[in-house]
């Protein structure tokens, strides 16, 4: 039955291309995930925020209103395709001198800033290597700075998010909270 379940809801090592962006980017999705009311409380006027593979958007464009005039969103990816839309939906928002973007490599960010706020949804489960990942996102936080990880609840498994929280931990990080936020499974976390 497990090994069904893992079929039946893509539980594998891989990466989404940009066009399957689309289909988590619909108003359906604003009614049950508010980008503003998510992120909003870890974030003010002339932050430095990090959004990780931010894929179209849906986020980005609300912690750009967010940060201010004063204040810059990096988005990082590694899909020059999906920074290419992203620039776009920002620009057509007005936002874009909030904006940054960062072709990521397979191995780094790419990113000396550091961050106020770090926000990584829907996509630790594709990166390979975990502990290496959140070893570079402690690197890339202020002695304050928060970073929020949520995962697609029926994608990323029980197990599978607490492995990933585990490793978190042994990158220097710790657990602050578990923000409720429909669909996912969530941890906040900072410097330890």
């Amino acid at each position: 039955m497990k090994k069904l379940l893992d079929v039946l809801f893509v539980r594998s090592d891989h990466v989404c291309p940009w066009w399957c962006c689309f289909t988590f980017d619909n108003p359906v999705r604003r009614l049950f995930q508010n980008t503003s009311r998510i992120v909003s409380p870890y974030i003010r006027q002339g932050n430095t925020v990090i959004d990780i593979g931010p894929g179209l958007g849906y986020f980005t464009g609300a912690m750009c209103k967010l940060v201010g005039k004063r204040g810059r969103v990096i988005a990082v990816d590694i899909q020059q395709k999906m920074l290419d839309s992203l620039k776009k939906r920002v620009a057509r928002q007005g936002l874009a001198d909030r904006l940054k973007t960062q072709l990521a490599g397979p191995n780094r960010f790419g990113v000396a800033d550091k961050a106020d706020f770090i926000l990584a949804f829907w996509m630790v489960h594709e990166v390979p290597d975990k502990q290496e990942f959140f070893r570079q996102v402690a690197h890339l936080m202020k002695p304050a700075g928060r970073f929020l990880v949520a995962e697609p609840r029926l994608h990323v498994s029980k197990k599978a998010f607490s492995d990933a929280v585990h490793k978190a931990a042994g990158a220097g990080l710790k657990v602050r909270g578990n923000p409720s936020i429909a669909f996912s499974r969530t941890v906040l976390l900072s410097l330890a």
